[in-house]
């Protein structure tokens, strides 16, 4: 539709009227002034339009087109505007229209871009009388409602003075009712209060439905009440924003007045020469540090490449983040900054018997390793490997190592750890890149020969990141670690001053490479007299420290501590007895807190009332005919294997094997077997026993696996007296069996013997080969025990069975 003007100048219409004083002409009236009674109608959503208003509306050409053609082709060219109750007013019924609108005189009509623009002058109010058509385009008869007139009214001059004032103190506020007053008056004067009341609705934000209320007030007085609440409304929340934009605008001030007087004051310290920008300063104390550190040839370079870098770079740029980083990285590194070592071998031979109790070969072997690094003067390049069960000290055994050096202490768990960057750490190409693990430690440590633990080395992992066990081989061989080369600085690093010290369970998943670099001490689980002394003198004090009581609060006699051991802490280590005594000493604090007088002695026969149930009972002595005790060796220390074997029928020959019994495990048990069926009758045994049985062989706890070939004998054994029906006396044994009866050595000696010890067995058979490993445990150890040492298994036949039953020609070896 193109632009439309449409002009309102018509004729007037003149008339000839007949008067007492003869004829005139008189002017009756223009014919635009006559509105309507039948208009188009168009649905607003956003707000009602009030009389004497000059409105622009826009709207879509789509769906009202059709609407304003009709009013451009017609003679008056009005159009009735009535508020909808939806949303979008395309999507308006005739069921939605308000019963009150505006007729609106179009004055202007534009098309652009799919949108009508138009003007439109507000006339007058008018009620909808009836339908001429319900759909778009909407038209309907409507009945006009004349403006009240205000008269001399006291009550309505007061209200209006009253809407006026609030005017007047909202154009403060907002600069744009100063031009819509403006407007108004040029049209107006402010002693039309019917004008006034519904401009005043017009400059307010309120709701829609607000805004068609005061549209269908007619009666003067009370439109005027409605249009000055929402007046007063409108000043409060003028107010409000005025106050917040306020606020806004004195902190916006503040920070750029402070912003503006920093800047001033760092341009005249500069020109003072009292003060540096960001980046001088940071270089200034990056050079500060270096200047008291004995760098490389290499380093020292890379530095001062970087340095100049740095001096060039934006401070907001990334690069300048990352060389100042890297620049602090290397200036904190120790190089060059060795700390004193205490060459003193009695100083730590007090420290190592302060810490731990027991554990005196470890001690020795530790005394030994650091006695050959005093005649050479320095302690280095070496790698010392304490193997042992849970909770036996390898952790505190390395502080103590430290401690009686004088040097620092690091440590770290590379237990799990799968990616080789955190052992050489990340490029620097990379967001968020570090170094690794060991320049973390140098750096914390502060001394480039702290001693470093490295806990769980047998549990280090490997995945598509890397081998980290690889990556070891490089810190920790004395012949590499001289010139260690971290990804992240890419510079050589000198480590071979470092004492490592590692720990682990077992040997066993340790790679080899990285085993042969190590020196390894073997500490063994503690016996019981040695967990009684740790109780008492160490783990007691320390939980009743640590609960806050007084020193001697809580009592535990001798028998009362031995109870406690043999029924809630056998395992090898003692962490689990300790966390025992801390569950008591946490029931004696509450028992002093209710009344109750220190010190609390706890007795033998209140431990199951503190502690529960015991957790270990005694091991069930299993005897009978097919019975053997072995001993095994566990990563929780050792333990003690009944073995079992019974005919279960004689209709056919067979072998079975149940137990959770791993491969070497059976293997050993097919050997003894084999071994058994070819020398039956050697052995006094009928041959027709095994052609005529079906054996089955069972090592109890089904639920645990099993392997390894110690329990060689003791299966050939435990068929043997099957096989002859006799029991076995109370004796344990390990070793592994060949297919010629020969009996090989075994490891774990050491652990062995303590469960021996543990299930009240005293008398024990080894192999000939492991006399070595036995004279190497302590004496307390062995006290008490009969050993015999067998190279056969026919050395055996004179230990298996009763007296009455031994057969002649047989070795035996005791050791005590």
């Amino acid at each position: 539709m193109p632009e439309e003007r449409l002009d309102d100048s018509d004729d007037v219409i003149e008339a000839e009227a007949e008067t007492s004083s003869g004829l005139e002409t008189v002017t009756l009236a223009r014919a635009n002034d006559v509105l309507p009674t039948e208009l188009p109608l168009l649905p607003v959503a956003a707000r009602p339009f009030f009389p004497a208003q000059a409105v622009p509306l826009t709207m879509s050409a789509e769906h009202w087109a059709p609407t304003l053609q009709r009013v451009a082709d017609s003679e008056h060219k009005i159009l009735g505007v009535v508020l909808v109750g939806v949303e979008r007013s395309e999507d308006a019924t005739a069921d939605d229209f308000y019963a009150i609108g505006t007729a609106c005189r179009v004055h202007r009509i534009h098309h652009q871009d799919g949108q009508l623009q138009v003007l439109v002058e507000c006339l007058q109010r008018f009620r909808l009388a009836g339908w001429l058509a319900r759909e778009a385009p909407f038209s309907a008869r409507v009945e006009y409602l004349p403006e009240p007139d205000g008269g001399p009214d006291s009550e309505v001059k007061a209200y209006a003075m009253a809407v006026i004032n609030t005017i007047k103190e909202l154009l403060p506020l907002n600069p744009l009712y100063v031009e819509e007053l403006r407007m108004f008056l040029d049209r107006f004067g402010p002693d039309d209060p019917s004008r006034l009341a519904d401009f005043a609705a017009s400059l307010t934000t309120s709701s829609a439905e607000q805004l068609q209320e005061v549209l269908e007030t007619l009666p003067l007085l009370p439109r005027m009440e409605k249009v000055l609440a929402l007046l007063n409304t409108e000043l409060e929340l003028a107010r409000a924003q005025q106050k917040i934009r306020r606020s806004v605008e004195e902190k916006m001030q503040k920070h750029q007045r402070e912003f503006f007087l920093r800047e001033q004051l760092k341009a005249i310290q500069k020109e003072l020469g009292i003060a540096k920008d960001d980046r001088t300063a940071e270089i200034d104390r990056i050079e500060a540090r270096i200047a008291e550190l004995d760098l490389t040839e290499q380093a020292a370079k890379r530095v001062e490449e970087e340095l100049d870098k740095l001096r060039i770079l934006e401070t907001g740029s990334p690069e300048y983040a990352v060389t100042r980083n890297y620049l602090d990285w290397v200036s904190l590194l120790p190089w060059g900054r060795h700390s004193t070592d205490k060459l003193d071998l009695k100083r730590a031979r007090r420290i190592l018997d302060r810490d731990h109790y027991g554990l005196e070969d470890v001690k020795r072997r530790i005394l030994e390793f650091l006695a050959v690094g005093i005649h050479r003067g320095e302690i280095a390049g070496s790698i010392i490997l304490l193997v042992g069960p849970p909770g036996v000290g390898k952790t505190s055994i390395g502080r103590s190592i430290a401690d009686a050096l004088g040097r620092r202490f690091y440590r770290f768990s590379v237990g799990g750890i799968r990616d080789e960057a955190e052992i050489k750490g990340h490029r620097r190409t990379y967001i968020g890149a570090m170094p690794g693990k060991f320049v973390q430690a140098m750096k914390d440590a502060g001394t480039a020969n702290p001693v470093i633990l490295l806990d769980e080395i047998d549990k280090i992992g490997a995945s598509y990141h890397g081998d980290p066990a690889s990556a070891l081989l490089e810190v920790l061989d004395p012949e590499q670690n001289g010139d260690f080369l971290d990804h992240y600085l890419d510079l050589r690093f000198d480590l071979s001053k470092v004492l490592f010290v590692c720990t682990a369970n077992q040997l066993d998943t340790i790679p080899g490479p990285l085993l042969d670099r190590m020196e390894v001490i073997q500490l063994s689980g503690y016996i019981a007299e040695e967990k009684l002394q740790i109780a008492r003198k160490y783990l007691l004090p320390r939980q009743i420290e640590r609960a806050g009581l007084e020193k001697g609060a809580v009592k535990l006699d001798t028998r009362t501590l031995r109870a406690l051991i043999e029924g809630y802490a056998r395992d090898a280590g003692v962490r689990r007895l300790e966390k025992q005594l801390g569950k008591i000493v946490r029931k004696v604090a509450v028992e002093l807190l209710e009344d109750a007088e220190a010190p609390v002695a706890v007795g033998r026969d209140q431990l199951q009332g503190y502690l529960g149930s015991p957790v270990f009972r005694d091991e069930r002595k299993l005897s009978g005919p097919g019975v053997v005790t072995g001993l095994a060796w566990t990563a929780m220390g050792g333990a003690t294997l009944s073995i079992e074997a019974a005919r279960t029928h004689g209709f056919n020959r067979g072998f079975k094997l149940t137990g959770q019994l791993g491969e070497v495990m059976k293997e050993s048990a097919e050997i003894a077997y084999g071994f058994l069926v070819g020398n039956a009758e050697r052995f006094g045994v009928d041959p027709a026993f095994f052609e005529q049985s079906f054996i089955h062989l069972h090592v109890p706890a089904g639920a645990t696996p099993k392997d390894g070939p110690s329990a060689g004998i003791t299966i050939a054994s435990a068929l043997l007296s099957l096989a002859r029906d006799e029991p076995v006396r109370r004796i344990a044994m390990t070793g592994e069996i060949t297919l010629t009866g020969e009996v090989f050595p075994v490891g774990g000696i050491r652990e062995k013997l303590i469960a021996a010890r543990r299930a009240g067995i005293k008398e024990i058979v080894l192999p000939a080969d492991n006399r070595g490993e036995f004279d190497e445990v302590p004496e307390h150890v062995r006290k008490g025990l009969t050993v015999h040492f067998a190279s056969r298994f026919d050395d055996l036949l004179a230990l298996l069975f009763e007296p009455s039953t031994k057969r002649r020609g047989t070795r035996r070896g005791t050791g005590r």
